[in-house]
């Protein structure tokens, strides 16, 4: 099967290096140009045949249509981003000194729920569902999705390679070509 996973154009959190899951962001002006400039190098694989699919989130949405105009599209909420609950919209350096932020990031930082959020491994598992059922399905698919779904999907796919997450992780408005069947990705 073919599937090629599209990262967000960036938005204002991605420029201040906050933690955004839930929260609703628009692409930010430097991300629309980043996915202008994409779409005019020509280098955009052809969705022609595919089920595009986006998680539901304005930036998702904005991406595609950025990148290949006003195609119709699907929307599956268990490929959102991570829920960072009370960390949401906040950076690093904001809450270097906040015990419950600590505790969220040592240890097994997978597993560790963020107060009011939720974990690595509850947002893999609704991922990885919802793409066993896409792949269940056989029909190609293109998704507009976050770093967080496409990390899971590329180290479900791709265990041989073993990355981590952060490996995985493309740069907004990037990501990944995947044939299933001969078990190959390409970024894009």
């Amino acid at each position: 099967m073919k599937l090629i996973l599209f990262r967000h154009g960036k938005t204002a959190a991605n420029e201040r290096h906050l933690y955004c899951g839930a929260t609703d962001l628009p692409l930010s002006e430097l991300g629309r140009a980043e996915l202008r400039a994409i779409r005019a190098s020509g280098a955009l694989p052809s969705l022609e045949g595919f089920r595009v699919i986006v998680s539901g989130a304005l930036r998702c949405r904005e991406t595609l249509f950025e990148l290949y105009g006003d195609v119709p599209f699907e929307v599956d909420p268990a490929f959102r981003e991570m829920d960072f609950g009370d960390f949401e919209m906040r950076s690093y350096e904001e809450m270097k000194n906040d015990p419950a932020y600590i505790a969220w990031i040592t240890g097994d930082n997978e597993a560790n729920v963020a107060p009011h959020g939720e974990s690595g491994l509850e947002m893999r598992a609704r991922v990885l569902a919802a793409l066993d059922r896409l792949l269940q399905e056989g029909r190609p698919a293109a998704l507009f999705t976050h770093g967080g779904p496409i990390a899971a999907i590329m180290e479900r796919l791709f265990p041989q390679e073993h990355k981590t997450r952060y490996d995985w992780q493309p740069q907004p408005g990037r990501g990944y070509a995947v044939e299933t069947e001969e078990g190959e990705y390409r970024g894009v």
